[in-house]
């Protein structure tokens, strides 16, 4: 498995007949129920739907997170789920970037320390770790904060550090799940910019949102319905 010129390999991801069945206390919740999705290296896509519409089940399995009951991820010609666990991890780090609603920062670390830790199993030097976590603030805009830990960050802030943390490895995919629903508008609005800009660099950009505007900023919307695809639209 090879990660030649990180955003520039060409990457194509799609999903072929995945269901995914919950259970809990002898019931079960069919949360997708049969999704075909075919993503092109490069585009800008949201994931939008009602709650419950199985928009984060959708982005854990395409993030190779959880496997579906049935069906199929494929990602620039790898059966993802058919891959070891070691393989699975060595995947997730070389072509996924993943950026969560609540951030996920360890709170003792600083934000360089937070940024570095995907590369905490990578066999290069501290430095060059050091730098790599510093080039990936300064993409978000927090060059001169790795210092400070997140309680002396902004929420918006903060999550500009998850997305470096994200981007520190210079992933060919960045997924993100709500990644403006713990922010105000404004602040909202300048994180969802960061996206904007790592997709025109690039990077295919999947995005999980209830927010309609940010939705319409980007180039295709799925919508989802009762775990089904209800509307595809692509922009031109």
């Amino acid at each position: 498995m090879t990660k030649e010129g990180s955003a520039n390999i060409e990457t194509v991801l799609s999903i072929e007949g995945v269901k995914r069945t919950y259970s809990s206390n002898g019931t079960s919740y069919e949360a997708l129920k049969g999704i075909d999705i075919g993503i092109q290296e490069g585009q800008f896509v949201a994931i939008t739907g009602e709650s419950g519409s199985g928009k984060t089940t959708l982005l854990s399995i395409l993030g190779a997170i959880s496997p579906p009951d049935t069906g199929k991820l494929i990602v620039d010609g790898i059966d993802v789920y058919s891959l070891g666990q070691e393989r699975a991890a060595d995947f997730r780090r070389e072509y996924i970037g993943f950026v969560f609603q609540q951030f996920h920062l360890i709170p003792y670390l600083t934000a360089l320390e937070n940024v570095m830790l995907p590369l905490s199993i990578i066999s290069i030097p501290g430095a060059e770790k050091k730098d790599m976590a510093r080039e990936a603030l300064s993409r978000v805009g927090l060059g001169e904060k790795g210092h400070r830990l997140p309680t002396e960050l902004s929420g918006g802030e903060q999550q500009r550090v998850a997305v470096a943390r994200a981007l520190v490895n210079e992933p060919p995919i960045v997924l993100a799940d709500e990644p403006t629903g713990n922010l105000d508008t404004k602040t909202g609005g300048e994180v969802f910019s960061l996206f904007e800009k790592l997709n025109a660099a690039g990077q295919t950009v999947i995005i999980v949102t209830h927010n309609t505007e940010l939705a319409g900023r980007t180039g295709r919307v799925i919508r989802l319905k009762d775990g089904l695809v209800e509307s595809d639209t692509i922009r031109t």
